[in-house]
């Protein structure tokens, strides 16, 4: 019993809280009340295409809309190619042909929440990535109508996740609270990345823990993370995000 009352308390206090705490403040912000009112226009985030004539890749990030927003991000990626006159942006929906290829302006608005530039990858490093980007795109394994499931997945960010693992040289990390990121097929799942060096282990999306050179130490509960970054200092709070160290001081 006495187990069993400290790992209900670790829960409440380590995942519950700051994810009911950052709920409130999300509730207190100005909102949309539905997508057809939302804003969706490029915010400007990203560079002029006229005067960035390298090649880029972008890994990018806004809150989702509604109250889902308290909880995650919804991610997508961007490329350019050297002198292309227009960037393409994939991302993953939850209706239809899930895989979208400029479905929104590259650096859009989601639901009028603004985007933020993950990571970035550019000059000759990029051209290299992007036709590796681009077949890791058409290779997603869940780009089949009904194939997208809010949680604990696969979602949008199980597809960023996806090329991410596919081509580890573009070096982004997924933020914490991109629920769904963890995704993996079936109820265990427990995978070693030597590329990555990261160890992964979950039940069915719900519950598990990653450690590792990219992922430093974090938890799993519910699709919400908790941990710690140790190579780039930070510390990752439930639904709220990465905190980096200097920050705190």
């Amino acid at each position: 019993m006495a187990v069993l009352k400290a790992v209900v308390l670790f829960i409440l206090l380590v995942f519950i809280l700051p994810t009911a705490a950052t709920t409130v403040w999300w509730m207190l912000q100005e909102r949309p009340n539905s997508w057809r009112s939302a804003d969706w226009s490029a915010s400007g985030v990203l560079p002029v295409v006229k005067d960035a004539d390298d090649a880029a890749v972008y890994v990018m990030a806004a809150r989702l809309g509604g109250l889902k927003g308290a909880i995650s991000v919804h991610s997508w990626i961007v490329t350019k190619e050297k002198g292309a006159p227009r960037y393409n942006r994939y991302d993953v929906v939850g209706w239809g042909n899930p895989v979208r290829r400029n479905g929104y302006p590259a650096d859009g608005r989601w639901y009028s929440n603004e985007p933020v530039i993950m990571h970035a990858v550019t000059g000759r490093q990029a051209e290299a990535l992007i036709p590796r980007v681009e077949a890791a795109v058409n290779a997603y394994p869940y780009s089949r109508a009904g194939d997208y499931v809010v949680w604990p997945g696969p979602n949008s960010n199980s597809f960023v996740a996806w090329v991410l693992r596919q081509v580890p040289e573009i070096g982004a990390r997924m933020p914490p609270n991109a629920t769904g990121r963890d995704y993996a097929p079936g109820f265990f799942d427990i995978a070693w990345s030597p590329k990555t060096r990261d160890l992964h282990v979950t039940l069915g999306g719900f519950v598990g823990l990653a450690v590792g050179a990219t992922s430093g130490f974090e938890l799993h509960f519910l699709g919400v993370v908790a941990g710690i970054d140790v190579t780039e200092p930070a510390i990752k709070i439930p639904a709220f995000g990465r905190v980096d160290a200097s920050i705190l001081g």
